[in-house]
């Protein structure tokens, strides 16, 4: 969208396997707008999702798309919870986050009644969109520029030749002077797939989610979040309103044994093992072995799952909840086992290769598109020398 807006004489294809658009990693996540808090100063990813925040929230003003401004709480019971808080706070004000204040017990109590906590970092700016309508108008604004989007066409390889990359496709053959790979769950095959050799590899995680019944939607106003503990690689559960008035819980995070495997039922032998076969799996698997087992644990009883959510709200009871959708996270990890923390871009002549874009992706996504396509006017020029 941002390339063709660039230079309209661009003749630019989206390649999209699917029927549809945002049919896989970014259409099955918590459509958290999310303020910018978490990230590492100076990071793409706190001053992506700071910009993104209000470049979202004025495309959605701006096409009528639906967008709940319920703000956010993260609750602290301990006081080890407590310091992480002002950690945080401290983290938010120096990405540039606006509005955000420490509630005291009673305050939270009045925005929050059902919430347990000591305190709690407020963050107002924190919305819930609707993201899969955000990348159909995306689309929509890419094709009413002269841009060209190829549903049900499966990108299969790519070479080099004199006049560019050769591109197969399961629709036919296509030449392009650049290809910026976005393939999410599949990023680093199609890097592969294109001579590339990315030292990272995707693993994926399903984040399984609960529903409240709608008479127990009123148990939470807005976002409620726990602490991170920074000893996790992932956040623990928490509660999402959505646009519809529907409340989810969860993630949880468990390993997938597919890449695009939203229920248990799925498996693919290939997928699964590219993934016990690297290195880095394995490596990830034993610093983090304790909390693997509890989310498997926490992902087959219910009951489990219930009580994790009792931390933030303890009036909860496994009759206000019932099965929900899933999603699946693409972590991008080195040999080490470690989980690649910001968003991660490779460059060569010819082609770009977005290898790791996990959560704030959707909200930053305005501006991850805006620094691509600057990357890719560069690229193009440069191949014209």
């Amino acid at each position: 969208m941002h390339l063709q807006k660039m230079d309209s004489n661009l003749s630019i294809v989206v390649l999209e396997k699917d029927s549809t658009i945002c049919g896989q990693q970014s259409g099955h996540n918590s459509n958290v707008l999310h303020a910018g808090i978490y990230y590492e100063p100076g990071s793409m990813k706190a001053r992506f999702c700071v910009d993104g925040n209000r470049e979202l929230a004025a495309l959605c003003g701006e096409f009528g798309l639906p967008i709940v401004r319920c703000g956010k709480v993260i609750v602290a019971n301990t006081n080890q919870e407590i310091q992480r808080l002002e950690n945080l706070l401290s983290r938010g004000t120096s990405n540039g986050v606006p509005g955000l204040r420490i509630l005291t017990k009673t305050e939270l109590k009045e925005v929050e009644p059902n919430v347990r906590g000591e305190k709690a970092l407020y963050a107002p700016h924190s919305a819930v969109v609707d993201y899969r309508k955000i990348a159909n108008v995306y689309a929509e604004i890419f094709e009413g520029g002269g841009g060209q989007l190829l549903l049900n066409t499966e990108f299969l390889s790519a070479s080099v030749a004199d006049d560019g990359q050769k591109v197969a496709t399961s629709e036919g053959l296509l030449t392009a002077k650049l290809v910026i790979n976005c393939g999410g769950l599949q990023s680093d095959l199609i890097a592969k797939k294109m001579g590339s050799k990315p030292n990272i590899q995707i693993i994926p995680f399903r984040g399984e989610y609960y529903v409240f019944r709608p008479e127990s939607r009123n148990l939470v106003n807005g976002l409620v979040y726990p602490v991170p503990d920074p000893s996790l690689p992932f956040l623990d559960v928490h509660l999402t309103p959505q646009v519809d008035g529907s409340v989810e819980a969860g993630p949880n995070a468990v390993l997938a044994t597919m890449r695009e495997g939203y229920a248990w039922k799925n498996f693919s032998a290939r997928d699964f093992w590219q993934t016990l076969s690297y290195p880095g799996f394995w490596n990830l698997a034993r610093k983090n072995l304790r909390a693997g087992v509890s989310e498997i644990n926490r992902s087959l009883r219910k009951r489990i799952f219930v009580e994790s959510l009792q931390k933030l709200v303890p009036v909860i009871t496994a009759d206000d909840l019932e099965r929900g959708g899933a999603g699946v996270r693409a972590m991008a990890v080195d040999r080490r086992g470690n989980l690649v923390d910001d968003f991660y871009i490779e460059e060569e002549p010819g082609a770009i290769h977005v290898l790791n874009a996990p959560s704030p992706a959707a909200t930053s996504s305005y501006m991850i598109g805006k620094h691509l396509a600057h990357k890719a006017d560069a690229n193009i020029k440069n191949a014209r020398l």
